[in-house]
């Protein structure tokens, strides 16, 4: 582990604290690249991938779209009677307004915490499809790309991949910051005709000039969602006072089921809940001409009220009504407006991060930073095995007397408080390094680590 430098240690010159401050971030920059890149070329396939979800979804539903009518459509309380049917002992969790008179019913009714799509003729009121919500394709790629299938654990792995990404995209600016180039060869271009070697270093380093800024951006706007950073996040506002009634992301898709189980399992397709009907209720949600896709939620164990909510992907588009169970009388109605500045922010940052702010330029530029994140991993990992010696890491050398300076260690500090996952990752490496790796000779001489001090 390195040591903050005391103040009455000899004076070094300029360059010699450069050097020794490039080296010591170089190697930050190494190790947050071998652990980040292949979470990295998942998350950016991934994410690309659910950039496209309206298109997608729209894609997958077209089938039961623009259906043949053959009668009057039926009201949505025996659409919704039909749904709980097909799932026996099931209870309404959603009704989805159609986006046009002809197209299916999608009826979200949930058991034991498990919710189920039930597709439903809006005349014939025949079951045309029913599908567990977490096997649509979205909702696979959804959770690959924030729990890698693996839970709560996986969501840690993600947050911790994604807090060392952020260390390794800001030393790689430092490292590559052009402070002597002429021209914008090398830096803005990379120089194909100058040999492999020159050519992957450019590829590496003129890519990550142009999709940095936009890396840094996703990956903050990504921390919102997580367990650590998310609830810390939450703890913060709470305490602050800053948190809204409701919010509209999650930390956690196994909290959100459970929730899901809490809030319904008391509560059977025949509750007394149902007091204001909820035909009533579709009307007043599509008078209130929300933006689509717009959610009716019946009154749960958490809400007294029935919920119109527009789930519209820009975020800003979004009004949430509540109606109440007794009457169907309009209770409250809260639009993007009328959240907390940092509700706002954290809500643009969420739709841009999803690619649903500025339509489709929106999503072209995600695509982009997650095309340039994939050049610039496979092109790191080339520039290695290319310059690592047989039978050693190739890490670049440690500083050799491993102090750093008080402005780096408030730097590091600044890090590990901002990113507590990142924090706990560094204190955990660094005790192994010190204690076990640095000890053993093969995995000093493997990993490139100075000889410890005695204990």
């Amino acid at each position: 582990m390195t040591d903050i430098a005391s103040p009455l240690q000899s004076a070094q010159s300029a360059p010699e604290k450069r050097a020794r401050l490039y080296r010591m971030l170089w190697r930050w920059h190494f190790y947050a690249g071998l652990f980040c890149i292949p979470f990295i070329i998942l998350l950016s396939i991934t994410g690309s991938l659910y950039l496209f979800k309206p298109q997608i979804e729209a894609a997958l539903d077209r089938p039961y779209n623009n259906l043949v009518l053959t009668g009057p459509t039926a009201p949505v309380s025996q659409q919704v009677k039909v749904a709980t049917a097909q799932i026996e002992g099931s209870s309404l969790k959603s009704y989805r307004l159609p986006d046009g008179p002809t197209d299916a019913a999608q009826i979200v009714v949930t058991k034991g915490g498990v919710d189920t799509i039930v597709y439903v003729h809006p005349t014939s009121l025949r079951v045309l499809k029913t599908i567990p919500r977490e096997d649509r394709l979205m909702a696979i790629v959804r959770t690959i790309h924030g729990e890698l299938l693996m839970g709560d654990n996986g969501s840690l792995i993600v947050e911790l991949a994604a807090s060392w990404a952020i260390v390794m995209v800001v030393t790689g600016l430092y490292l590559w910051w052009p402070r002597t180039a002429q021209g914008v060869q090398g830096v803005l271009i990379p120089r194909l005709q100058a040999g492999p070697k020159i050519f992957w270093r450019d590829l590496h380093a003129v890519t990550g000039m142009w999709v940095s800024f936009f890396a840094i951006f996703l990956l903050i706007t990504g921390l919102p969602w997580t367990n650590v950073w998310g609830k810390g996040f939450d703890m913060v506002r709470d305490f602050t006072g800053t948190a809204a009634v409701s919010k509209d992301w999650t930390q956690s898709r196994a909290a959100e089921r459970a929730a899901t189980a809490e809030a319904f399992a008391h509560h059977g397709h025949d509750a007394p809940y149902y007091v204001a009907n909820v035909d009533d209720i579709a009307a007043s949600a599509r008078a209130a001409r929300l933006a689509p896709p717009v959610s009716i939620t019946p009154p749960n164990a958490k809400n007294p009220h029935w919920m119109a909510r527009s789930m519209a992907g820009d975020r800003i588009s979004r009004v949430e009504i509540a109606y109440s169970a007794q009457d169907g009388s309009e209770v409250r109605r809260e639009a993007f407006g009328d959240k907390h500045v940092i509700d706002q922010a954290v809500g643009i940052g969420i739709a841009a991060h999803e690619g649903q702010l500025f339509g489709p330029l929106n999503q072209a530029l995600g695509v982009l930073t997650a095309l340039g994140l994939v050049v610039l991993s496979v092109s790191a990992f080339v520039m290695w095995r290319k310059r690592a010696p047989s039978g050693v890491l190739g890490a670049p050398p440690p500083i050799p007397d491993q102090k750093i300076g008080v402005g780096i260690g408030l730097l590091i500090f600044a890090f590990a408080l901002f990113l507590p996952v990142l924090g706990a990752c560094l204190i955990l490496v660094a005790l192994l390094e010190r204690l076990i790796l640095s000890r053993l000779p093969f995995t000093r001489r493997f990993l490139g680590l100075a000889q410890p001090a005695p204990l």
